[in-house]
């Protein structure tokens, strides 16, 4: 098993994870964990992707990423900030 192996292993683990505790109503599918663990995932799988030339592979791991970027850019954006005192 080499490196990228098990960066991509890792990559799955992420969104299976995700798509688990979503599935196991222990994570909300807009929180910021699920999201992030989504972005993480998807975009090491897409990057793996991209380097073999996996362009269906490519197509829906990059996909993913970025649905799960742009979302959890308007959940930062909703957030309300917050003031030092």
């Amino acid at each position: 098993m080499t490196l990228v192996d098990i960066i991509e292993i890792v990559g799955s683990l992420l969104i299976l994870a995700a798509f688990a505790a979503t599935q196991a109503r222990r994570l909300d599918p807009h929180s910021m964990t699920y999201l992030v663990l989504n972005v993480t995932g998807s975009a090491i799988l897409a990057v793996i992707a991209a380097v073999h030339l996996s362009w269906g592979f490519l197509l829906l791991e990059g996909t993913w990423a970025i649905v799960s970027a742009v979302s959890l850019v308007r959940l930062l954006r909703r957030r309300p900030e917050t003031q030092p005192e």
